[in-house]
């Protein structure tokens, strides 16, 4: 399985709206895609001395790494470019890749 990990930081200013948005419609827009089975949203609860905003974590597993690639090349740029729409200048976005080792 692979795990597509997105840590987000959302100014505060915008943090509930966004919360909001991600929650009623990117994440199932997301799911809706049909390559991810599940997903699981976290807040991280500590932060650097010299750090602002709310800092998210959003794990998305796809049973395969074609899957992911299939996502990443005809799903992932217009799903990004909506949340830049809505927040952009406003967050900052860091994106992994993992596999699950069992």
């Amino acid at each position: 399985m692979i795990i597509y990990n997105v840590t987000i930081n959302v100014e505060d200013d915008v943090h509930e709206q966004w919360l909001s948005w991600m929650k009623q419609m990117h994440i199932p827009d997301v799911m809706r895609t049909g390559f991810f089975t599940e997903y699981k949203m976290a807040k991280l609860l500590t932060r650097q001395p010299d750090e602002t905003g709310a800092t998210y974590v959003i794990q998305y597993t796809a049973k395969s790494m074609a899957d992911y690639e299939t996502y990443q090349r005809d799903c992932a740029p217009a799903l990004q470019a909506e949340t830049k729409k809505f927040f952009d200048g406003k967050f900052v976005a860091f994106r992994s890749l993992m596999e699950v080792v069992e």
